[in-house]
């Protein structure tokens, strides 16, 4: 009302607002008006002797036919009748591993709404006339009356002959049957860029469902799934593997090769190392995404103890073993710190 001072009809459409609001946001009043409508509210839950809408939820569309509950009294609203931009159209593609870390290049097949070539997308035969529709004159819109808890409103719904568009073809397209569009099925090459990961998706502009009216087309959404490797697990930018070694070489130190996504590469183990140490190869993981940087693979370490030994294997280890000392098993960490490596924390 403050805002509308010169409408006489502003104060009344606040507090029938305001009234709306109210029993959208109160359970209760919620409830009791689903059952016994806007009369049910003044008479404590008694059934009121007219009829409604089907449930709560349609009050503001019907009051403010489908705009702003506070459109119509400060002057907000949606435009009708113009240009639709197309729908967006989802797709999926899968690619391996090492597709991830090079980057490739994937053909996506998918069902489009497109513009119907033969008519140009207007419904209508070449060369005949496209008229006003007679049913709404031209509006594209239907004023229907509607009974609400508020007394009779006018709200406005999109003509059932012209769909909206204000304008019928004389003599509909034969290719299209007037819609001015048609499915197909569309082709695309999608560039994947190296570094992406599971699950991230690809934007195509304009290549989604065509517009109605002249509007611009949707978009095409590919969501990229890049298979398991079962050699590594990915971790952000970072690859995790895992190696054996025999539990004489790790206590000796030795020199292994340890696989990569498309190569293998060699990797020292350092004399005394300890099961599931994690030694790390610098940019050997995958690449950041639209970045130079890479990621690293990190090598888990499994030791290896012998279940099953010769005679010989034995009286070796039993020599060994009684050579050995305290300075020999004594570590730079405690038992919890062993416990939280061991199980990844």
């Amino acid at each position: 009302p403050d805002v509308n001072k010169h409408d006489p009809h502003a104060e009344e459409k606040f507090k029938e607002a305001a009234e709306a609001y109210e029993v959208l946001s109160d359970a209760e009043k919620r409830a009791t008006y689903d059952r016994y409508g806007h009369e049910g509210l003044r008479t404590g839950g008694y059934a009121p002797n007219f009829e409604g809408f089907g449930s709560v939820s349609d009050i503001f569309e019907a009051f403010f036919g489908g705009s702003s509950p506070f459109g119509d009294i400060f002057g907000g609203g949606a435009a009708s009748g113009g240009a639709i931009q197309g729908g967006d159209v989802a797709q999926s593609a899968e690619i391996e591993l090492v597709e991830a870390l090079h980057g490739t290049k994937v053909a996506v097949s998918y069902e489009a709404i497109v513009r119907c070539e033969h008519c140009r997308g207007n419904g209508a035969e070449p060369g005949t006339p496209i008229e006003t529709c007679g049913r709404c004159q031209g509006t594209g819109q239907l004023r229907v009356v509607s009974r609400t808890p508020f007394g009779q409103v006018v709200r406005a719904t999109p003509c059932d002959v012209c769909h909206g568009d204000g304008r019928v073809a004389r003599e509909p397209c034969e290719v299209c049957d007037g819609r001015g569009r048609s499915v197909e099925r569309a082709r695309v090459e999608v560039d994947v860029p190296a570094g992406i990961a599971d699950g991230q998706r690809i934007r195509i502009a304009g290549r989604g469902h065509a517009g109605d009216r002249g509007g611009p087309s949707g978009d095409l959404y590919v969501q990229i799934r890049v298979r398991e490797d079962p050699r590594f697990l990915r971790d952000g930018d970072d690859l995790v593997t895992a190696v054996d070694v025999p539990a004489p070489l790790a206590a000796l130190g030795t020199t292994i090769e340890v696989p990569t996504v498309d190569d293998s590469v060699e990797l020292e183990i350092p004399a005394g190392t300890q099961p599931h140490e994690t030694l790390v190869l610098r940019g050997r993981g995958m690449p950041a995404l639209r970045s130079r940087r890479r990621g690293d693979l990190r090598v888990v370490v499994n030791v290896v103890i012998p279940r099953h030994l010769s005679r010989g294997q034995r009286e070796l280890y039993e020599q060994l073993a009684d050579t050995l000392t305290a300075h020999n098993l004594r570590t730079d960490e405690g038992v919890f710190s062993k416990l939280r490596r061991a199980f990844g924390g």
